[in-house]
């Protein structure tokens, strides 16, 4: 969820627009002297822009058409000297008509060697000393002569009304600079950036292209910026649409996929709310190793003066399952990266596609209805994403099956004789409920309890399951309405008579058991050093 960063790259480089623009009108309409031109260029600017403003040389071409030429643009917002310039330019060349300047446009602008750096606080302390002393709300007063007061206030009053044709910068980098000092600046470098028609005061069209780093993958936006708002850059008005295509998912350790999305977004530079939605048709988590078809819708907002994201809601599909989710990417103090939190849900989904996605077996090791409630959280780093990932949440299974056939036989079996149903013809084809609590850390899942359920009987159990390893050990009871002696027939009914009172208890039998091996080879069997120990075991509940 990487939205924060593409709306400080159209925010940053049409501010850079703005400035150009003002740089281009001012230049045709004030005398020919170049340190007369510089000088105002650097006043207009400081005024429209509540910015400390340097320019190295300035030059003036006539003919045969108007080129004006700056090298070294610096503009820091608010004259803050503790972060890097707001802007700098390394040769901006301007291209107008003495006829279309007439007509208050200017043709053509190309900004090169563009850096734009967005501060870490849109509100830091002032650190320029003719800033701090002056009252809040009033302008800082400049180096500008005096006497060319009238002269730079007409030039910005001209600002207001020109429109620039087009702008383009290549290659443009954008610097985001973090809060937390110890964290690296990211830099974004963007391949095209066009605009058209802009103005001062006026809503602009741009349209830009570039790679997302994050994950890796195209970016393409337009829309519109504006007007600039001097007193409070992060209340800028911003919308537009957005394709991002080819993300390729596997820069994230544990999972795989390639992604494209698409949206719209609006509102300010400190406050956007964006809708969208991705594609990945070919979503794979490395522990299960399948990929399945994964799309999602989300609402989004954005708070670009710390990066945070709250997601309300997203809403993903992934086969035959719906999954909402509700909760938020924030920015974690004296740590590299950021933090997913998120409440997740699962109402009338597929086990066997979870089972698809996680577990790396031939076909899914069960088949049912499920539901599920869960605390999902990814802490920063780069560890595999089961590994770190963090879950604490319920589930219900309804009606599963076991595609296992050796195994589903054995709990056919295991129902028709806890119900003492042995006399009768055939072994039904029993459907088992599972319900439980759960929680995932490590990579290890732990079950606290589970239990099944199935007709005559109820096993209840807590342990552990590797996701990677696949091993099992789990310790629990079995619960039967039939006596020991009732789950067998012949001579053996007779022998096990006397164990009856051993496993009875409160009217029903009590059986401990462990489960062990792998979900591929699951080991069952009774716990014999916890059988004479039935003061230990839970109450026994009411049976189906």
């Amino acid at each position: 969820m990487k939205v924060r960063r593409r709306w400080w790259v159209t925010g940053g480089l049409l501010l850079t627009a703005l400035i150009v623009t003002a740089i281009a009108i001012t230049a045709a309409r004030i005398p020919f002297r170049s340190e007369t031109l510089r000088r105002r260029v650097v006043s207009t600017l400081e005024e429209r822009l509540d910015a400390k403003v340097e320019l190295g040389a300035l030059k003036l071409r006539l003919y045969p058409v108007v080129r004006v030429v700056g090298e070294g643009l610096v503009v820091r917002h608010k004259g803050r000297t503790d972060v890097p310039p707001l802007i700098a330019v390394d040769t901006l060349t301007v291209h107008a008509s003495l006829t279309g300047l007439w007509g208050r446009r200017v043709s053509h602008v190309r900004l090169d060697g563009l850096v734009i750096h967005i501060p870490p606080d849109r509100n830091g302390p002032p650190t320029d000393t003719a800033e701090a002393a002056a009252p809040r709300g009033e302008p800082v007063a400049t180096t500008t002569p005096v006497d060319a007061a009238g002269a730079e206030s007409s030039a910005a009053s001209y600002v207001k009304q020109v429109v620039l044709s087009e702008l383009e910068a290549p290659d443009a980098r954008l610097v985001i600079l973090r809060r937390d000092p110890a964290k690296p600046a990211r830099t974004w470098v963007l391949h095209t950036l066009r605009m058209e028609n802009l103005g001062m005061d006026t809503a602009m069209p741009y349209e830009t292209t570039l790679t997302n780093a994050v994950p890796p993958g195209e970016i393409d936006a337009r829309g519109s910026f504006g007007p600039w708002q001097r007193e409070d850059p992060g209340q800028t008005p911003i919308e537009g649409e957005f394709t991002f295509e080819k993300a390729d998912l596997s820069y994230f350790k544990g999972i795989a996929g390639t992604l494209s999305a698409k949206g719209a977004f609006g509102g300010t530079l400190d406050r956007l709310e964006v809708n969208g939605e991705t594609d990945t048709p070919d979503f794979t988590v490395s522990v299960g190793g399948h990929p399945v078809p994964l799309k999602t819708r989300y609402h989004a907002i954005v708070d670009a003066t710390n990066g945070n994201t709250t997601l309300d809601p997203v809403e993903a599909t992934f086969l035959n399952t719906p999954v909402k989710a509700r909760g938020g990417v924030y920015e974690v103090t004296g740590v590299k990266g950021r933090v997913v939190r998120l409440d997740v849900a699962i109402e009338n989904g597929r086990l066997e596609d979870v089972m698809r996605l996680a577990v790396n077996t031939p076909n899914p090791v069960m088949t049912g209805g499920l539901d599920l409630t869960t605390l999902l959280e990814i802490p920063p780093g780069q560890a595999d994403v089961v590994e770190k990932l963090k879950l604490d949440g319920r589930f219900a299974i309804d009606r599963g099956k076991f595609t296992n056939t050796t195994v589903q036989t054995r709990i056919n079996e295991l129902s028709k004789r806890a119900s003492a149903k042995m006399s009768e013809e055939g072994v039904p084809r029993v459907t088992s409920d599972f319900t439980g609590r759960f929680r995932l850390s490590n990579g290890a899942l732990s079950l606290q309890p589970v239990t099944f359920d199935i007709p005559g009987a109820l096993v209840q159990l807590d342990g552990n399951y590797g996701l990677r390893s696949g091993a099992l050990a789990f310790d629990g009871y079995l619960f039967m309405e039939a006596k020991i002696s009732q789950t067998v027939t012949g001579y053996k009914s007779l022998l096990l008579k006397l164990a009856d009172p051993i496993f009875r208890k409160d009217g029903k039998t009590i059986v401990p058991l462990k489960v062990t091996g792998t979900r591929n080879d699951p080991k069952f069997g009774v716990d014999m050093g916890r059988v004479f120990k039935k003061d230990e075991a839970p109450e026994p509940p009411r049976l189906h």
